[in-house]
């Protein structure tokens, strides 16, 4: 398979984008008015960035304490080597994780762990996270409070 040539960027679609990150709802004549172009051409300048994976998918951002999530926290894993691809699709199952990112560090994996309170984030760590096979360490860094700056 061929590799894909990186799509380039401009000034409007870097508009669009931000418009779509700040209200994914509004629509496409909406965006086009902000952004200065005709509504065709943003129709095409949207659907050139989806086909283009550069947006991926369309999503509602919740408040995690008023959706009832009221425990969250930062969890680190470190890993038995070479164990990544096994261990990622497996942390996508589990409900209460709501990021998953591969780093480079003093641990291997951080995820953001959402939970409905402390004895709910306790049994993810413990029973779910702390259980497999392929973690060798975890630590836990409990959030006091939250800011969405985007």
């Amino acid at each position: 398979m061929a590799a894909e040539a990186e799509l380039k960027l401009d000034d409007v679609d870097h508009a669009i984008l931000a418009e779509l990150t700040s209200d994914g709802r509004q629509s496409v004549t909406t965006v086009a008015q902000k952004v200065h172009v005709s509504r065709a051409h943003a129709y095409s300048r949207i659907a050139k960035l989806q086909d283009a994976g550069v947006i991926t998918r369309y999503t509602a951002v919740i408040d995690p304490v008023k959706a009832g999530l009221k425990a969250s926290a930062y969890v680190t894993l470190k890993l038995r080597q070479h164990s990544w691809r096994e261990l990622r699709d497996h942390l996508a199952s589990i409900p209460e994780v709501h990021h998953v990112g591969l780093v480079g560090g003093n641990f291997d994996v951080i995820l953001l762990v959402r939970a409905k309170d402390n004895l709910d984030l306790r049994r993810v760590v413990f029973e779910q996270l702390q259980s497999l096979p392929t973690v060798l360490d975890t630590q836990t860094l409990l959030i006091f409070e939250d800011t969405d700056t985007r």
